[in-house]
């Protein structure tokens, strides 16, 4: 990792938890200490630069970043996957800290308080899914990283970095006694996977599958357990994550590379969330004919490549609805956060220092981690 300048203004106060909560009357400005991928060829290929962050509102929070969780979407954005991202790339949106100064009109939080940041941090605040406790389908939605400010028109930077800046809506409280670094991998990972259940309907009575076990199959093991699923089935292409499954609360695990694994669960499930992110490994015409009568397929993983076909008669026998999940809301955060403390719901991680985000993201891609890589601030050193 190469590194260039790396010093933090001199009257910027970085809040530690030791301090008192306090109420800052303005947000200071930061020297942002950030990893960048400056090419999708060399993707895992990292460079710490000061950055300037979007301009400060009366609503901004600014974070002192002690974790971020490494996601999928991470490497599907750093490689080009997605798309052509705006480069510099600052990726990173499973981000645990601390307050470090607010704006004049945040309400919410102040300086001292255990925090974190998901897939977004700002939106439009005033349309109707802003509303409604929808904001993740904002259409003027800011993505924590990739994404331009309206206003401004700053890149917006993530987690890989010593601080970062948003709107106090998209700042989430973290409950006493859950560990920072186990809170940082929920507010995607976790979320993503919380909102599906939680919008159809799981809970006693009902029968979910879970398609793929990694950083997303392993949280939606766990929530369903949580929200009392009577059944929570685990489809999985891998023989050697039976043990895992069970561990984390599977009733039940099905090798999907067996010959007619699905006529045992023939109509079965009320819900299947589909957290695969390899399009090739998804037999989506089998995973369907397991669900009941209007039974739902949410998909939240969201492969590189296009899905299977499937043609629109094979859906008949059980009239079956196919669809997706876009992360979740604050309410929904606060729901799962309250939930995950309750019953000690926490991921399986690996820490690595934040300077080694390279060797990370290269495990991620290569499906290495069981099940988070979580980076440790050390780049502020």
């Amino acid at each position: 990792m190469i590194r260039t300048q790396l010093a933090l203004l001199s009257d910027t106060r970085l809040a530690d938890r030791s301090l008192p909560p306090q109420h800052s009357t303005s947000v200071s400005r930061f020297k942002y200490e950030l990893c960048i991928v400056e090419d999708t060829q060399n993707w895992d290929q990292f460079k710490i630069i000061d950055f300037k962050p979007k301009p400060v509102s009366d609503y901004d929070v600014d974070i002192k970043i002690a974790f971020c969780g490494v996601c999928g979407s991470d490497v599907h954005t750093i490689t080009g996957g997605w798309g052509e991202p705006h480069l510099p790339l600052i990726p990173g949106h499973e981000i645990a800290g601390v307050v470090a100064n607010v704006g004049p009109k945040v309400t919410a939080f102040n300086i001292g308080d255990r925090v974190g940041v998901g897939a977004m941090v700002c939106s439009c605040m005033k349309c109707k899914f802003c509303e409604e406790d929808n904001e993740q389908y904002c259409p003027e939605s800011v993505w924590t990283y990739n994404a331009i400010y309206p206003d401004s028109k700053t890149l917006s930077q993530g987690g890989y970095a010593t601080a970062i800046r948003a709107h106090e809506r998209f700042v989430f409280p973290i409950p006493e006694g859950m560990k920072l670094e186990d809170a940082a991998p929920m507010f995607c990972g976790g979320l993503t996977v919380f909102s599906p259940l939680v919008r159809n309907g799981a809970g006693p009575g009902k029968r979910v599958g879970i398609v793929g076990l990694g950083g997303l199959g392993h949280f939606a093991i766990q929530f369903a357990k949580a929200l009392e699923c009577d059944e929570v089935v685990l489809f999985t292409h891998s023989d050697h994550k039976k043990d895992d499954a069970m561990k984390l609360g599977a009733t039940g695990v099905v090798p999907t590379g067996e010959k007619d694994f699905e006529r045992p669960l023939l109509g079965s499930l009320d819900l299947i969330v589909c957290t695969a992110d390899v399009a090739s490994g998804i037999p989506l015409k089998e995973l369907l004919s397991t669900l009941t009568i209007n039974g739902r397929f949410v998909m939240v993983g969201l492969p590189d490549e296009e899905l299977p076909s499937v043609i629109a008669r094979e859906s008949f026998s059980n009239g079956c609805f196919f669809g997706a999940s876009r992360t979740g809301s604050k309410k929904e955060v606060l729901e799962m956060m309250e939930l995950a403390s309750e019953k000690g719901i926490k991921p399986w991680t690996e820490l690595l220092p934040m300077k080694e985000c390279g060797k990370a993201v290269k495990g991620v891609k290569e499906g290495r981690i069981k099940y988070r890589y979580v980076l440790k601030q050390d780049i502020d050193n």
